[in-house]
């Protein structure tokens, strides 16, 4: 049996059973601290709070609901929507039948929904808003076994007649009447519930496929709660802003498992359009985002500063290059000297602090990055201005985090090291192996993928390639897109992207060849904000990102980024031609994953004649596209791409390196 992480014994319920479930742990906090507020959602504009007493309460009301629907123990009710409060009331109250719930994220579609619907058997779907309402309803005829869909947002719903539709409000009021009918069971279904039970299905990221399920036990999530606390305590005080999908096992780690156990308050930003308004007014404690948003934090700052005047400019660098040089220091539990403390105190008064605030940064205790490899300039930006911004390394099928840095040890090119009652081995191969008591039960009704994933004695396969460095880890790739070019050098494709993406004006970039003597090419993606913020200040004129992107400037902008990048990589894997695609990444498209991952498969299909060209070394390549009009005309769209080649490019004479905070040299 794991060892289950629980709350301090001083809050327990005096003869109440020790809390081991998510369900126990909100009735706790409901008993021992019913007025504070447990979850808070912005709604015009204002602060709505739910204490934990009211959490509770709406949580035992749509429990009941959900069993007046035929919900029972043991099966699966699915939740698709944005980070709302009825998103964990719904989540809680299935669990507290002894039922388990699977999120798929609010921008997934078609095969998708349908995929996960159809394989956990989902009778009761819970839907956010007319939008998820209407992907259920299109897609209803090849979901037999979807009886009911719950809405927790009426807006634009009022005239809808289906009748399997209900709002989320009168299945909370006839669950309470329910339970008025039915005293005692609710008591009895949450005693019911054990360690053991399912909590939570994650999808996997399915890179290469439709996405598996991960079954997730109460046990494995609160035991890796626990042993993360051993690392970076939490207290009842810090406050944690939710905007990641709840689908996603990051949040679900952070969020509900971390904050169940120890009682933190979440915050829902309003909209994804006040998210960043919203952080800064929360100003949280702690912090878990994926690469992405830090580096679009990264670009913010440097589309800002360069903005601004010479002045402001130069006394940021100032305070810069002091915060670096005593983050220097820090992350290697060394303090620094009294020159630099006194310096360091100017600094962020004048240059760190506001960038911090300007942020949603300047209360932040902690924060973390995981998900991806996020690339070291942008770890140490974050630390030159004070943020204290850890690596971890883990996966769905382990609750997201077996490994972290600690305070005083982070090393920029590494993810840290296993926390507490983890094991890590790096096989023969160099395939990473991790064994703890918060390795996954399996995947939904697919035990042969189980089998193959998790070996004999518990070590799961993670399929990563990596190596230890002084007790760090080091995580390579995938394993299977580790290669080797003609002369036996390891090469990685996600590494060198992870260089090309340190451009404020590159939003992806997937890298091809680099094996036997083929080169290094690359398909660049710009990202339309920097790049279209850099174009404005150098009055050139576009219309569409497709225009863009075609535009001599910014290719000769993007290439001098690539070749600073260059710089920093082996020369046999230094990228020698690129192109920059005249789309962004749709993960609609199976391009890339709901979490942001690169779908290489399907890259190689859709984008052959690409590849071949910039292996060929072609001067350009045209794409031939067909577009569909609602009156079902179609014309044939033909798009020329420029493949710039970098042996006869070399940066202008006197041009300076950029620093990590700027666009400009």
């Amino acid at each position: 049996m794991p060892t289950t992480a629980h709350p301090p014994a001083s809050q327990a319920v005096a003869g109440a059973r020790t809390p081991d479930t998510f369900p126990l742990l909100l009735r706790q906090l409901a008993a021992t601290r019913p007025d504070d507020v447990a979850l808070q959602e912005k709604r015009y504009g204002i602060w709505q709070p739910i204490t934990w007493r009211d959490y509770a309460a709406r949580v035992a009301d749509f429990a009941h609901g959900l069993a007046e629907l035929g919900v029972e123990r043991g099966q699966v009710v699915a939740v698709i929507g944005d980070n709302r409060p009825e998103w964990l009331i719904a989540e809680l109250a299935a669990q507290s039948i002894g039922a388990a719930v699977v999120g798929i994220y609010p921008s997934s579609i078609g095969e998708e929904v349908v995929h996960v619907l159809d394989l956990a058997r989902v009778r009761v779907v819970v839907a956010e808003d007319q939008e998820q309402v209407d992907k259920i309803i299109r897609l209803k005829d090849r979901l037999p076994n979807v009886e009911t869909v719950v809405y927790y947002d009426p807006h634009g719903l009022e005239q809808y007649d289906e009748p399997y539709l209900r709002e989320f409000t009168d299945v909370e009021t006839s669950g309470r009447a329910w339970g008025e009918s039915h005293p005692g069971r609710l008591d009895s279904w949450v005693e019911a519930t054990t360690a053991e039970d399912i909590a939570i299905i994650c999808t996997t990221s399915g890179t290469t496929s439709l996405p598996k399920l991960a079954e997730l036990s109460h046990a494995n999530l609160l035991t890796m709660a626990g042993h993360l606390t051993e690392v970076d305590p939490l207290h009842s005080t810090d406050r944690y802003v939710s905007f990641l999908p709840f689908a996603w096992i990051g949040e679900q780690m952070l969020a509900v498992a971390c904050g169940l156990s120890h009682g933190l308050t979440l915050s829902f930003p309003e909209d994804s359009s006040t998210q960043r308004a919203d952080l800064r007014e929360i100003g949280p404690d702690v912090m878990f985002s994926p690469p992405r948003i830090w580096e679009s934090m990264l670009s913010d700052v440097q589309v800002r500063i360069d903005e601004a005047g010479a002045l402001k400019r130069k006394v940021f660098g100032w305070g810069y290059n002091v915060g670096d040089a005593v983050a220097e220091r820090r992350v290697r539990g060394k303090r620094p000297n009294p020159w630099q403390r006194i310096a360091h105190r100017i600094a962020d008064a004048v240059a760190l602090r506001p960038v911090r605030d300007q942020l949603g940064l300047a209360r932040l205790k902690r924060a973390y990055t995981g998900g991806a490899p996020l690339g070291p300039d942008v770890f140490r930006f974050f630390h030159a201005i004070g943020v204290n911004l850890k690596q971890i390394y883990g996966q769905t099928e382990i609750c997201g985090i077996a490994v972290v840095h600690r305070d005083d040890d982070v090393r920029f090119n590494t993810v840290g090291q296993p926390i507490p009652e983890t094991e890590l081995r790096i096989a023969d191969d160099g395939e990473i192996l991790l064994r703890s008591s918060s390795v996954f039960r399996g995947y939904h009704r697919n035990s042969e993928e189980t089998a193959g994933t998790v070996d004999a004695d518990g070590w799961l396969h993670t399929g990563d390639a990596g190596y230890l460095d002084e007790g760090h880890l080091v995580v390579i790739d995938r394993a299977k897109d580790v290669r080797r070019t003609a002369d036996g050098q390891l090469f990685s494709s996600a590494f060198v992207e992870n260089k090309l993406k340190f451009s404020p004006y590159v939003e992806e970039a997937v890298v091809f060849g680099g094996e036997a003597d083929d080169d290094v090419t690359a398909m660049i993606i710009i990202d339309p904000a920097t790049t279209g913020a850099w174009a404005e200040l150098q009055h050139i004129t576009y219309t569409t990102y497709t225009d863009l992107a075609s535009k001599p400037e910014v290719y000769r902008l993007i290439a001098e980024d690539v070749v600073r990048a260059n710089a920093d990589l082996p020369e046999r894997v230094g990228v020698r031609r690129f192109v920059l695609l005249h789309k962004q990444l749709d993960p609609d498209d199976d391009e890339i994953t709901r979490t942001r991952k690169v779908r290489r498969g399907v890259i190689a299909e859709r984008y052959a004649d690409i590849i071949d060209a910039l292996a060929r070394g072609d001067e350009e390549v045209t794409l031939s596209s067909t577009v569909t009009y609602q009156d079902g005309t179609t014309v044939e769209r033909k798009t020329p791409l420029r493949i710039f080649d970098l042996s006869t490019f070399a940066l202008p004479e006197g041009h300076r390196r950029r620093p990590v905070w700027s666009g400009r040299t």
